[in-house]
């Protein structure tokens, strides 16, 4: 049976332990339709397209 030679730190222990819970960063791309910044695979927050076609509704311009 394998016995550990050294004891770990907590450092070394934490950071084993870290990697299961890491949150990678959502893949940013240029919309097709109006090149503003989008999650792939989404529907383009500023113009409402997704594949070229126009599945949501473009947001309304704020009046004050």
């Amino acid at each position: 049976m394998a016995v550990p030679k050294r004891r770990n730190t907590s450092s070394k222990r934490n950071t084993r332990r870290a990697n299961h819970d890491k949150v990678t960063a959502p893949n940013i791309v240029p919309c097709p339709n109006c090149s503003a910044p989008m999650v792939s695979h989404r529907v383009c927050p500023a113009c409402g397209h997704y594949k070229g076609k126009a599945v949501g509704k473009a947001p309304a311009a704020e009046e004050k």
